[in-house]
């Protein structure tokens, strides 16, 4: 080897040093940067005919393990799912929670029928009511309240997504090294890579990468995100969110925002209508927002209803249809008390099947809300017919024999002011009918009978009533209140009559009002998440409410606990990545003692040469 050539080695390899020093450098600065990656030089041997001659630097490598990198990122989506209803709900027994306030409501009335011309336990159950009606109220405020930071965190992540997928889309293009990296290209993939770990927090994602470093952000439903261009995702919030805001896939039937994809070069997608989103705080927010918060709302306003239902509605057999009907044979049903949302139930027999039908008629006021699913009421076996009673009883008598003169063999008439006389069909004997009555909501407070308004729909009456806006009950433990003629005249949770007067000491009302809370059995519906559709949930209302509290609690105890197991995971994946790409600062300094002494070397070989040459000059 020529001095020259000695020489020139030396230099390269001095060369190759001051390369890696500066990144044991920059790697010590930035041991604590998030998202930083290791860096070390990549150096090949240059050859000269058949013997290497010199160290040549061929880039910077980055150590990342990029399967370790792909499995942080699907857990990191998956791991931002968040739910927590256990503190709207409060823990059972607790004071404050609606079991609390329910239990306080039928204390009051045991204390109110061993006492009933107390004016103090009079007073007592009507501010126990008012009371309860408060926590429902308080609850779905909570409810809704979680529903909104919901609509606001996907506003928040799109708006954070929007940025993410920009500055990659960015980066993709300023990589255009041909896949070789340098020392500002890793910079930038480190940056990138905060981008899209930044990204697969908010929505699950599949990453593909070229040949020239550059990437392509897929969602795993398979809409591509960004490449080297980076599609915007827009987010319409509706405004103020209430039990009645719901969205829907149909846009014409949804107040909710939805998120709309928008493609660089044109076209757009709904990426919640399409389910497009999986994972990631979105999906969570969405599913919070559209199904669980939704699910608990509607089991509030199925107390809600159930309660105010279970003092206020009468069940009135008919009575028999007179000899003069002969040979056909029936019942007359009074219909003068029957409120919007209130049914007329008509039992009868199909001889020629020996099929037993129950027919629910449903009172409505809107003919637009028409046909009536069978999913109206909440009898499994029942038949429902929504019948318009806005044109009065003529046009009540002509829509049921339309609907069921010729199926049914059934007659309808109207013998006198509001009673519906129901008959079968006589002589033929098709059919038989068998039973008929009528269950209408009790309006006053004085009517003669056990029953009361003593829960109201923001001071109007809670009758089921089913309209263009959908069924009163959505929302109704928001909106329920007590009575406000009770707080005035607290007697009438006692005086059911006042002509004739209701006995002193008569408890007739409070007994009544206790037993349908404690122990009245009734259907809920499997909106709220308990029961189904063939099979609804029957029990009392602390059932149903023990029921549902008690589901919710479990919900949010397997939430948390999959949540933590989900964080051990993460966790674990994220500290084999640090320990695979991170900095550690004793192997960077003993590294740097290698460095030191590789760069005093070359400086001697450096020097000798340069003495060989000076020896050489003065021999010369």
């Amino acid at each position: 080897m020529s001095l020259s050539q000695a020489l020139y080695t030396a230099m390269s390899g001095l060369r190759a040093t001051q390369a890696s020093l500066a990144l044991v450098s920059s790697n010590v600065a930035n041991a604590e940067t998030p998202g930083y990656v290791r860096k070390t030089l990549n150096q090949v041997t240059g050859i000269t005919g058949d013997f290497g001659s010199s160290v040549r630097i061929d880039g910077v490598n980055r150590e990342l393990d990029q399967y370790l990198q792909t499995q942080v990122r699907t857990e990191t989506s998956g791991a931002a799912y968040l739910a927590n209803l256990q503190t709207v709900y409060g823990n059972p027994d607790e004071t404050g929670t609606i079991e609390s306030a329910f239990n306080a409501l039928t204390t009051a009335l045991q204390g109110l029928s061993t006492s009933p011309d107390s004016q103090s336990a009079r007073i007592g159950v009507v501010n126990a009511a008012q009371a309860m009606t408060q926590q429902l109220n308080a609850t779905t405020q909570g409810i809704q309240a979680l529903r909104a930071n919901a609509e606001t965190g996907i506003s928040d992540s799109v708006n954070t997504a929007n940025n993410a997928l920009s500055q990659i889309a960015l980066i993709n293009n300023q990589l255009q090294n041909n896949g070789r990296t340098d020392s500002s290209t890793a910079s930038l993939l480190d940056q990138r890579d905060q981008y899209i770990t930044q990204l697969s927090q908010l929505v699950d994602i599949r990453v593909v990468t070229n040949d020239l470093n550059q990437v392509t952000v897929f969602t795993n439903a398979g809409v591509q995100l960004v490449g080297t261009e980076a599609a915007k995702l827009s987010f319409n919030p509706q405004g103020t969110v209430t039990p009645n805001t719901l969205y829907n896939v149909n846009p014409a039937k949804s107040n909710l925002g939805t998120i709309t994809i928008d493609f660089p070069h044109g076209g757009s997608y709904d990426l919640v209508a399409t389910g497009a989103i999986r994972s990631g705080a979105i999906a969570a927010y969405l599913e919070l927002r559209d199904n669980t918060l939704v699910q608990a709302q509607a089991q509030v306003d199925q107390l809600a209803a159930s309660m105010s239902s279970a003092v206020s509605d009468k069940t009135t057999a008919g009575t028999a249809a007179p000899a003069s009907a002969l040979p056909a044979t029936g019942f007359d049903v009074d219909l003068s008390g029957l409120q919007t949302g209130n049914v007329v139930h008509v039992t009868y027999k199909d001889n020629t099947t020996g099929t037993t039908h129950n027919l629910s008629i449903v009172r409505v006021d809107d003919p637009t809300v028409l046909p009536l699913s069978n999913t109206a009421t909440l009898d499994p076996n029942d038949e429902v017919l929504g019948i318009d009673f806005s044109g009065g009883m003529a046009s009540v008598v002509t829509q049921l024999n339309a609907a069921l003169g010729t199926s049914a063999n059934l007659a309808f008439s109207n013998p006198a002011g509001s009673t519906l006389r129901v008959l079968d069909d006589g002589v033929p004997d098709r059919s038989d009918v068998t039973a008929a009555s009528v269950t209408a909501t009790v309006t006053s407070l004085t009517s003669g009978n056990a029953q009361l308004p003593l829960f109201t729909d923001g001071g109007a009456l809670y009758t089921g009533a089913i309209t263009a806006n959908g069924s009163q009950q959505i929302g109704l433990a928001g909106r329920i209140g007590v009575n406000t003629a009770l707080f005035g005249d607290p007697s009438r949770t006692i005086i059911y009559s006042t002509s004739p007067l209701t006995a002193a000491g008569d408890t007739t009302r409070s007994d009544f009002i206790l037993s349908q809370l404690t122990t009245g059995s009734f259907r809920f519906s499997p909106q709220t998440g308990i029961g189904t559709t063939a099979a609804p949930f029957t029990g009392t209302l602390l059932n149903f409410t023990k029921q549902f509290v008690s589901a919710q609690g479990e919900a949010a105890s397997s939430a948390k606990q999959l949540a933590d197991g989900q964080d051990v995971v993460l966790n674990t994946l994220q500290n084999k990545l640090s320990s695979n790409s991170g900095v550690n600062i004793d192997e960077e300094m003993a590294h740097l003692l290698s460095l030191q002494n590789a760069y005093a070397a070359n400086a001697r070989v450096m020097s000798t040469v340069k003495d060989m040459f000076a020896a050489l000059t003065q021999a010369m």
